[in-house]
């Protein structure tokens, strides 16, 4: 009976012991953290930021929102950053192979959507057709600056391999294209507003291919725009990926975590972000 009731004893307090260790585990000292991500993420990771300095006091973290290609480009030479947020896998890892950041994690996914003007004639099945239409201006992000222009030139190469339209219609797209934000000499939209809700509003394009969940905050902004689906056919996933700096504080590495598999990744879902 002793014998019995002292092994129960030490299960128990093994157990306890366990369990303080693991709750010890999530704690982090108090950190300044530099956080750059995908301008697309600004929302979310904002709102991620400021829960999770509430859940550890003493952390500070500092955003910088941006064009994915140009924030990689101010990391290489040499910004020191501890969290890279990317709207694609390659801009971290690119920076991974030297050694100076962890591995690349997907942590969300988007796919591309049409925000077109007011009153344009344009559905889901005529949306390629508007697009090709000469008379039709055609705005996009810049590819290598912005993997949102990156992801709108490879639907243009979907569409003419998948038989959606004829041959050399990729082409097509791809010159009569308008790069209007994302490259580094794109004019910056005022502040407060989205970019692009405020280019097709304006009449710099009537269709502009952007993600999703950029789309529904135009839309907010401007409610008159329309959000046109692209056609699953021909559309384009787009998968997020972040990487910490090798040797960044203990709470960088948690505030990833918390962005992959936390209450950041619900926050991303909220804002329409779809699960990596």
């Amino acid at each position: 009976m002793r014998i019995a009731k002292a092994l129960r004893a030490a299960v128990l307090a093994s157990g306890v012991m366990a369990g303080a260790a693991g709750a010890q585990s999530v704690v982090v000292e108090p950190a300044e953290i530099a956080v750059f991500a995908a301008g697309s993420l600004r929302g979310p990771l904002t709102q991620a930021a400021r829960d999770f300095e509430q859940a550890h006091p003493g952390t500070r973290i500092t955003l910088t929102f941006g064009a994915s290609g140009l924030l990689r480009d101010r990391i290489a030479s040499g910004e020191k950053v501890d969290v890279f947020a990317s709207a694609n896998m390659a801009h971290p890892q690119s920076l991974g192979v030297t050694g100076a950041r962890g591995s690349t994690r997907a942590f969300a996914r988007n796919a591309l959507c049409a925000l077109a003007r007011p009153g344009l004639a344009v559905t889901r099945d005529t949306l390629v057709a508007t697009m090709l239409d000469p008379k039709i201006k055609l705005g996009t992000s810049t590819p290598k600056a912005d993997p949102s222009g990156d992801y709108a030139f490879e639907l243009f190469e979907k569409v003419e391999r998948t038989g959606t339209a004829p041959t050399g219609s990729a082409k097509v797209l791809a010159r009569k294209a308008l790069q209007l934000t994302g490259g580094p000499n794109s004019p910056a939209p005022p502040a407060g507003r989205n970019v692009y809700g405020m280019l097709v509003a304006s009449g710099q394009a009537d269709v502009f291919l952007t993600y999703c969940t950029n789309a529904v905050v135009a839309i907010g902004e401007e409610p008159g725009l329309q959000r046109i689906d692209v056609p699953e056919s021909v559309n384009v996933s787009a998968e997020y990926g972040l990487a910490v700096r090798s040797g960044a504080p203990a709470a960088a590495s948690a505030f990833a975590n918390d962005l992959i598999s936390g209450a950041g990744q619900a926050t991303l879902r909220k804002s329409g972000f779809l699960e990596p």
